[in-house]
């Protein structure tokens, strides 16, 4: 795609997640775009991320979900209000509630993990999203995240303590 990611708009200093972060040299780098009124992210899983022969590891799959969730929580608060993802002040999202159910085996192999997610509620601070991880078209996971925007001196470069 041309378009930049959702998470190539995070601010430099919370870009090192492991699994959506730019910046992290051995990370995951997902990368979550608008499709319509859904959010989708394409991910080639690695031999790495085996859990048995043939298949995806679980805890990948739940990264996935999580990070391409809170992406597209910072993405649906910026339309909300209406603004462009480059507009200040910055918008980011962490995981408040992170809910996985396992469908069936994601088979690992030459095909990409899809995760397609619906904004389901933005109100205050909290975004709520469903995603579905497929494979070929075939439901392989579900997930719920429910999102909550970081404080404002994260924004800044405050720590979390």
């Amino acid at each position: 795609m041309t378009q930049k990611a959702f998470q190539d708009y995070y601010p430099d200093h919370l870009s090192h997640c492991h699994g959506c972060g730019r910046l992290n040299e051995h990370g995951l780098h997902i990368q979550s775009h608008w499709d319509g009124d859904e959010t989708v992210c394409t991910f080639y899983p690695r031999p790495e991320h085996t859990a048995l022969p043939g298949y995806v590891y679980g805890g990948l799959i739940a990264s996935l979900i999580d990070c391409h969730s809170t992406g597209s929580a910072a993405a649906a608060a910026y339309r909300a209000e209406g603004r462009e993802m480059d507009t200040q002040p910055p918008l980011r999202f962490v995981t408040a509630s992170l809910q996985v159910d396992y469908l069936r085996p994601t088979p690992l192999g030459d095909d990409p993990l899809e995760l397609r997610s619906q904004i389901e509620e933005v109100k205050g601070r909290k975004v709520v999203i469903a995603t579905t991880l497929s494979v070929r078209g075939e439901a392989c996971a579900r997930g719920k995240v429910v999102a909550v925007r970081v404080p404002d001196n994260w924004m800044t470069g405050g720590n979390a303590a």
